[in-house]
C-alpha cells in the first residue's frame, strides 16, 4: 500500500549516487525539497515525488564517436527545453543512434516523461510526445498511474522560480540529485489532476492554434519576399547593398553589465531563448536596474528593430513592434535599426532574413566553437542584401501590413490567454480555486 491507499508498486529511482537530502527547502506553493508539512486544502496532500514517479537521469554519448550521432533516437538537450518551455515536444535538434544509446548512460524514456533542466539553464520544463533520451542536464520523471504527466508538467512550470532556488554551485548553478530525490509535491487525487490539466490545456490548445495562424501569416509574407527577388525580376531590383551601410547594426550588451547593476525595477533583458518563430516570447528572468538605465542609451529596444540570434541557436529572427515592452538585448542577440536615409524597411529586412539568400550567406560565415555555432558582428556586417526599387518595396510593405497587423492581434490574444493561464495555474494547483469555477472563466475566452 502506498500513501494514497492504492496498490501501485513503489516506482524505482534509477539515478544511483548519493541518497536524497534530509533537509527541507520550502518552495512557493506546490513543490518543496523535503516535506514542508505546510497546511493543504481538502483533497490535497504532500507526497514524495519518487513515490509516484520514477526519477531518471540522462547522458550525452561521446562526441568523438560520429557513429553515436545523427541516428533515429530523439535526444533532448538544453536548447530543446529553453525553446519549448512548458510544451510537449515531438522532435529535437539532435538525434543519437541506437549504438550511442547502448554505449552511454542515456536511456530511452517513454512518451509522457516530464523533463526538468537542472543545470546551465535551470528550471525549464518539457514533456516527451514520443520516446526520447535526454542529456545529463535533466532530471526526468516517468509518471505512475497516480500522477498525471500533464499535471506534473504544469506544476513544475508554475514552480520554475522555486526550482532555481534549489540550485547551487560556485561556477554553474545546478540542482543536484540528492535534492531532486527529495522533491515533494502537493497533489490532489488523480481525477482532480486530470480535470485541472484539461482546463489549463484548453487555454494552451487555443494558444497553439493562434501560433499556427501567426506562422502561416508570416510564411505567406515570406513568399512575397522571395517572389520579389526571384532571378529575372530585374524590374523591381534597384541595387545590392551592404547591410551595415543601411543603418545601425550592433550586438546587445545587457549581460555585460555587472551583476550588482541587475535587478528590478529596470529594463528586462531579452535572451536567445525568448526569440522564436518570428516573434518574441519574453520570460524576462533578468533585468538591468534603473540605476544603470541611462548608460544603456540607444541600446534599449525600439519599434522597428530587427533582431537576429547569433549564438547557441543561430538564425532566429524577430521584428520588434509597438506592442512590445521596452527591453535591452543580450550579447547573443544582434539588432538592426534602419537609418533615416535608408530605403530599407524593417518589414522587408525581417522577411529577407527568414529567406534562402540570408541563409546562403550565413552558412558560409558561421564560426565554430567548442560550445556552438555563432555569427560574429564582423561577418554580419558583410551581409549583402538585394534592395527592391522604392516602388516595389512600398508595394511589398503594403501587402504585408494587414498580415502583420493580424499576426500582432493574434499575439496579443495569446498574451491575454497566457496571462489567464498563469493566473489560474497556482490557484488551481493549490486548491484555492476549484475546477468548476475556473471552467466558467475559461469558457468565456476559448
Amino acid at each position: 500500500m502506498n500513501s494514497w491507499g492504492g496498490s501501485m508498486p513503489r516506482t524505482e529511482t534509477r539515478t544511483g549516487g548519493r541518497p536524497a537530502t534530509t533537509g527541507v527547502i520550502a518552495g512557493q506553493g506546490a513543490l518543496s525539497v523535503g516535506n514542508p508539512a505546510s497546511p493543504t486544502v481538502d483533497g490535497f496532500r504532500w507526497i514524495r515525488l519518487t513515490d509516484v514517479a520514477r526519477l531518471e537521469s540522462g547522458h550525452t554519448p561521446s562526441r568523438s564517436k560520429p557513429e553515436y550521432w545523427s541516428g533515429d533516437v530523439p535526444w533532448i538537450g538544453i536548447r530543446d527545453a529553453t525553446g519549448n518551455h512548458g510544451r510537449v515536444i515531438f522532435k529535437t535538434k539532435q538525434w543519437i543512434t541506437t549504438e550511442g544509446l547502448a554505449n552511454s548512460s542515456a536511456r530511452l524514456l517513454p512518451a509522457g516523461t516530464v523533463c526538468l533542466s537542472r543545470t546551465a539553464s535551470v528550471g525549464y520544463v518539457v514533456a516527451m510526445g514520443i520516446p526520447m533520451a535526454t542529456s545529463q542536464d535533466f532530471v526526468n520523471w516517468v509518471c505512475g498511474p497516480e500522477v498525471s504527466s500533464t499535471y506534473l508538467r504544469y506544476l513544475l512550470l508554475a514552480e520554475q522560480e522555486t526550482v532555481r532556488r534549489f540550485a547551487h554551485g560556485s561556477t554553474h548553478q545546478t540542482v543536484y540529485f540528492p535534492e531532486a530525490k527529495a522533491f515533494h509535491v502537493c497533489l490532489p487525487e488523480r481525477q482532480e489532476q486530470d480535470a485541472i490539466a484539461e482546463v489549463l490545456g484548453a487555454l494552451d490548445d487555443k494558444i497553439a492554434h493562434n501560433e499556427q495562424t501567426c506562422a502561416a501569416l508570416l510564411e505567406l509574407a515570406d513568399c512575397y519576399s522571395q517572389v520579389l527577388n526571384q532571378d529575372g525580376n530585374a524590374a523591381t531590383v534597384a541595387t545590392v547593398a551592404q547591410l551595415a551601410a543601411e543603418g545601425q547594426l550592433e550586438f546587445g550588451d545587457g549581460y555585460r553589465t555587472k551583476r550588482a547593476e541587475h535587478g528590478k525595477p529596470g529594463l528586462p533583458i531579452l535572451r536567445v531563448a525568448e526569440i522564436a518563430d518570428g516573434e518574441i516570447r519574453p520570460a524576462f528572468a533578468d533585468y538591468v536596474s534603473d540605476d544603470y538605465r541611462p548608460a544603456m542609451g540607444s541600446k534599449a529596444s525600439r519599434s522597428g528593430d530587427v533582431v537576429l540570434t547569433t549564438k547557441g541557436t543561430v538564425g532566429r529572427v524577430a521584428l520588434i513592434s509597438t506592442d512590445h515592452p521596452e527591453f535591452v538585448y543580450s550579447p547573443q542577440v544582434c539588432y538592426f535599426r534602419p537609418g533615416l536615409n535608408s530605403q530599407l524597411s524593417s518589414v522587408y529586412l525581417f522577411h529577407w532574413m527568414r529567406g534562402p539568400e540570408f541563409w546562403r550567406q550565413a552558412a558560409g560565415m558561421k564560426g565554430q566553437t567548442d560550445m556552438a555555432d555563432y555569427l560574429s558582428l564582423g561577418d554580419i556586417k558583410t551581409l549583402r542584401i538585394t534592395l527592391p526599387s522604392k516602388g516595389a518595396l512600398a508595394e511589398f510593405d503594403r501587402k504585408c501590413a494587414p498580415m502583420h497587423a493580424q499576426a500582432a492581434a493574434v499575439r496579443n490574444e495569446n498574451r491575454i490567454l497566457a496571462d489567464l493561464r498563469d493566473t489560474l495555474l497556482p490557484q488551481l494547483l493549490s486548491g484555492k480555486l476549484r475546477v468548476k469555477d475556473a471552467v466558467r472563466t475559461v469558457e468565456e475566452v476559448v
